[in-house]
């Protein structure tokens, strides 16, 4: 028994016979081979073309910015600005007179004057009288020598001078609200103050000047309309003189109540002969000589009863005045002719007088809300921002040049 070895662990450690195979692993797949690939350009050398870039640079942009630099430092003369603003104002006062209305109703349109002062203020008449009175050549062109650029030329023509001053004389307008302002520059701080006090100065007179246009339109029409109620009134006061005299009557209402008198008092003493004829009849004879005088009474008050009622009638006898019907008719006509002439007369005498009180005050005047100012520093030619503007210019062209340049290279 001692023979008999041990069962072998290992066997029994064994897989039974029935287990499935273990996988082998995959095989490796062989590395691509690396192909070489050629850079796509050499390295960078400097080259004759750089060089000239760099040359172009510093002829195209670094010195003419010098030149502008060493200008604007030291030849380039100091301007001092001077501002001024206004308005143009209006009385609002009213007026019962219609004409007065229309006047007011002109003169409100302060935005239009401000559209005229602006036009005004940029035109040539003006430039022209405030050269004769400051001799604005001469201001101008005084730093020529040393600033060309900025002075004017001297000896320069109305249309030169007209364009320089469009330049030194910047206006900021508001249609809106109709304000104004001015800004004058030049190379003296006093003669900019005194350019703009004599631009408000010409501007308050070209606003007199509308409103005494149409001052003036108002108080001609309300003139001329007085003269023709005038005219007309004397006309119907002559026509109703005429009338008077031709028909010997003042006032056909009186003469009527007159006549109706006259004629109710015949037909009283008419009555009263009638009745005492009647009477006389009873106790007389027809041959008695009463009762043919009371005949020819009663036949007289009838002929004059006759006649005076002809007179309201028809016609009249050859000589008399003619029927009432037609003198209190023309009569009447004239009347109101005449009240009309003379209302109408009223009406324009009112009309003139407000006009012409009207015409004593300013109905438009030029109010400003800041005075000409006088400067203590100059402001222009702003120095920084004008070279800063070459620069980019420069700097801007030479960039597209160097474009152009290698476009043109690189399509040979």
């Amino acid at each position: 028994m001692n023979d008999q070895s041990p069962p072998d662990q290992t066997a029994k450690a064994a897989p039974p016979a029935t287990a499935a195979p273990a996988k082998a692993p995959p095989a490796k797949k062989p590395a691509p081979k690396k192909i070489p690939v050629a850079p796509p350009a050499p390295p960078a050398r400097p080259r004759r073309r750089h060089l000239g870039i760099l040359v172009s640079f510093l002829f195209l942009v670094l010195a003419p910015l010098g030149v502008a630099a060493y200008y604007l430092w030291t030849q380039a003369q100091d301007q001092y600005a001077s501002s001024v603003a206004f308005t143009v104002r209006r009385e609002e006062a009213p007026s019962a007179v219609d004409l007065l209305g229309g006047l007011t109703n002109l003169s409100s349109a302060s935005s239009s004057d401000s559209d005229v002062l602006f036009e005004f203020i940029q035109s040539q008449e003006l430039v022209g009288k405030i050269d004769e009175r400051l001799d604005l050549r001469g201001l101008y062109a005084a730093p020529y020598e040393t600033d060309p650029i900025f002075a004017l030329v001297p000896g320069a023509s109305i249309e030169d001078l007209l364009d320089y001053w469009r330049r030194m004389v910047q206006i900021s307008y508001a249609p809106g609200t109709g304000l104004i302002e001015v800004q004058v520059r030049s190379f003296d701080p006093q003669i900019s103050k005194r350019i703009a006090e004599e631009i408000f100065a010409e501007s308050s007179r070209m606003i007199n000047a509308l409103s005494a246009i149409a001052r003036e339109d108002a108080m001609r029409y309300a003139r001329e309309e007085l003269a023709a109620a005038l005219t007309q009134l004397s006309t119907a006061r002559q026509a109703l003189t005429a009338f008077r005299s031709r028909n010997q009557i003042v006032n056909p209402d009186a003469d009527i109540q007159v006549q109706m008198g006259l004629l109710g008092s015949l037909q009283q003493m008419l009555g009263r002969e009638l009745i005492d004829y009647d009477l006389l009849r009873e106790t007389a004879r027809d041959d008695d000589p009463r009762v043919v005088q009371a005949e020819r009474r009663i036949a007289a008050i009838r002929e004059r009863i006759r006649e005076e009622r002809l007179k309201f009638g028809s016609g009249g006898s050859e000589g008399e005045a003619g029927d009432y019907a037609d003198v209190v008719a023309e009569f009447e006509r004239l009347t109101v002719e005449r009240e009309f002439a003379e209302n109408k007369y009223t009406s324009a005498l009112s009309n003139f007088d407000a006009a012409q009180a009207n015409a004593q005050r300013q109905s438009r005047y030029l109010a400003a809300f800041v005075q000409p100012t006088l400067a203590e520093s100059p402001e222009y030619p702003r120095r920084e921002l004008i070279l800063g503007l070459c620069a980019l210019l420069l700097f801007g062209s030479w960039c597209i040049l160097v474009l152009v340049y290698y476009s043109l290279r690189d399509r040979r």
